[in-house]
This record gives structure tokens, C-alpha cells and sequence, in this order.
């Protein structure tokens, strides 16, 4: 690989402080709501493991940035994989928060497919804040599958 990255910044206004939304991250049953059962350590250094049972795939790497309780960064990486960092930033706004989700993903790899999956995981998340969690929305990955092979 030619450590190039192709850069993709997803951005969500979520009528929840941005207390919630961090909460959402940082707390195991919530976070199972959402993404998949396991946990994000918000501290430099805590483990990220979370187990996506359904396609056999276990991320597995460490907290490279924190600032709780607004910023958390990763690699969407299991081990021994090309690392996949993702930056999840919370701020407010008005009443609610903006979450700015930055992936980078590996120049050889379908940054299209990444980028559907983290639509359906937040469609998942604003499920979950209005206490009414969601299977993943598989309708929503295809079509935003679509849309990204487009561009």
C-alpha cells in the first residue's frame, strides 16, 4: 500500500446534548444499540473491541486521541490490518449536538462500502437516542452503497 487515504466526513445534527451523544460512545449498552456489543475505553491508550457477530468481524486496537467528552479517535482495524482511523467529534448545538464522524480508509480499499456501513450504524444511533433502537438498516446501506459508487 501507497499510505494514501481517501477522507470521508459524515456530519449529523442530533437533537440530544451532546452529553447523550457521548454516553452513546463511551457507555456498553448503549453502544450495543448502535454500532455492536463491546466497548470504546475514552482514555489515550483504552481498548476498542467491538464484535460485529453477525459478519464475524471483531475490531480490536486502542484509543489514539480523547478529549472527553468531545472527541474520540480510533483504528477501524482488527489487528494485523492496515490501520482505518475514524475521528468521532461531538459539539453542541442549540439545544442538540452536531457529530462530525472523519474516516479514513486505506487508498486500495472501497472507501464506499466504509462509508455506507457508518450511514446505517448513525441512522442506528439516532434510533437508539430516541429510544427506539434499530435492526442495521439494511435499505439504507444499499442505497447509500449506490450513492457513493456514483461519485
Amino acid at each position: 500500500m501507497d499510505g494514501a487515504f481517501t477522507v470521508t466526513v459524515l456530519t449529523r445534527r442530533l437533537d440530544h446534548p451532546p452529553a447523550e451523544l457521548w454516553r452513546a460512545l463511551t457507555d456498553a449498552t448503549l453502544l450495543a444499540l448502535w454500532l455492536a456489543p463491546g466497548r470504546i475505553e475514552a482514555k489515550a491508550g483504552g481498548r476498542v473491541c467491538l464484535d460485529f457477530a453477525d459478519s464475524g468481524t471483531v475490531i480490536d486496537s486502542a484509543v489514539t486521541a480523547v478529549e472527553a467528552p468531545r472527541l474520540v479517535e480510533f483504528s477501524w482495524s482488527r489487528p494485523g490490518e492496515p490501520e482505518r482511523p475514524v475521528r468521532i467529534e461531538i459539539a453542541p448545538d442549540g439545544a442538540g449536538a452536531r457529530l462530525t464522524l472523519t474516516l479514513r480508509v486505506p487508498g486500495a480499499e472501497d472507501a464506499g462500502k466504509a462509508c455506507a456501513g457508518w450511514e446505517a450504524h448513525l441512522e442506528m444511533l439516532a434510533a437508539a437516542l430516541a429510544g427506539a433502537p434499530i435492526a442495521f438498516p439494511f435499505a439504507t446501506f444499499r442505497a447509500a452503497r449506490e450513492a457513493y459508487k456514483e461519485r
